[in-house]
């Protein structure tokens, strides 16, 4: 047996127990972004996150029609959001800080249930971090 084998069995099972960055849980599909009266939605912010996927996307929403444009979240919503989903066609802009100032970061047509999964500078992520945002789909 080469020497080689065992370092990559290890390899392949510590990726398995990796959990994917785009596992959905109980966040909606990108696809099914849509007011009740059925006009679209560019995205949509949820304060809850969880360690366990299906636990993510709960509690309260904050939906964003194409083309908002908050210099100034809620105060209910400033740093709070910690899962999100973007509409097809769509791109989601946020900053750290109000008044769009700070680190940036942009959010493509997806699910993102836990924001502790994408970096924001050295040592922060993006939960709880997003004071201002932008929104816009083709």
């Amino acid at each position: 047996m080469s020497p080689l084998r065992p370092l990559l069995l290890a390899l392949a099972l510590a990726l398995a127990a990796v959990p994917a960055p785009c596992a959905q849980g109980a966040c909606p599909a990108s696809a099914d972004l849509k007011n009740s009266d059925g006009t679209r939605t560019c995205a949509k912010l949820y304060d809850k996150s969880d360690p366990y996927y299906e636990n993510c996307c709960g509690d309260a929403e904050l939906s964003l029609e194409p083309g908002a444009d908050l210099l100034y979240l809620p105060s209910n919503w400033a740093n709070t959001a910690s899962s999100l989903v973007v509409a097809p066609r769509c791109e989601l802009t946020v900053w750290s800080l109000q008044g769009k100032a700070g680190k940036t970061h942009k959010f493509s047509a997806g699910t993102y249930p836990r924001l502790e999964e994408y970096r924001r500078g050295i040592l922060g992520n993006w939960s709880n971090a997003i004071s201002a945002l932008y929104c816009r789909c083709s």
